[in-house]
């Protein structure tokens, strides 16, 4: 990750995390998250939750997708229910998602940090600052 970003510095906000290869069928078990694992949800797009509880309405999900540039990126949508109907938001890069659950739960965005850096020092994985 670039030196001196830090999770909850609004910089961070723009840091996406960007995947060395694709999320496929054969590899996408690799990815689990506690007892989460990505589900496709539409071709190419994967999905999972990365912090979901009962007694919470506030729920995030990891959005895992190619990008116009070809990149695979790990971004986050939030899950919103609205008339007995459940949605996941528009995506956002990785550093917005992660800032926005630490302002209520940072233990949570620190363990889903620690997750993402695992990815990126086996190698599979980096962190890129991305224009607005």
């Amino acid at each position: 990750m670039e030196d001196n970003i830090k999770l909850g510095d609004p910089v961070f906000d723009n840091m996406m995390f960007v995947l060395t290869t694709p999320i496929t069928q054969a590899n996408h078990k690799d990815y689990k998250y506690g007892q989460f694992e990505l589900a496709e949800i539409a071709e190419d797009v994967w999905a999972m939750p990365a912090y979901m509880t009962e007694d919470d309405d506030f729920s995030l999900f990891f959005i895992v997708t190619k990008i116009d540039t070809g990149d695979t990126v790990m971004a986050f949508s939030t899950g919103d229910q609205t008339d007995g109907n459940f949605a996941l938001s528009n995506p956002m890069n990785t550093g917005a998602g992660l800032n926005l659950l630490s302002q209520d739960h940072e233990k949570e965005a620190q363990g889903l940090l620690h997750f993402l850096n695992q990815i990126s020092k086996a190698a599979e994985g980096d962190w890129r600052m991305v224009e607005d």
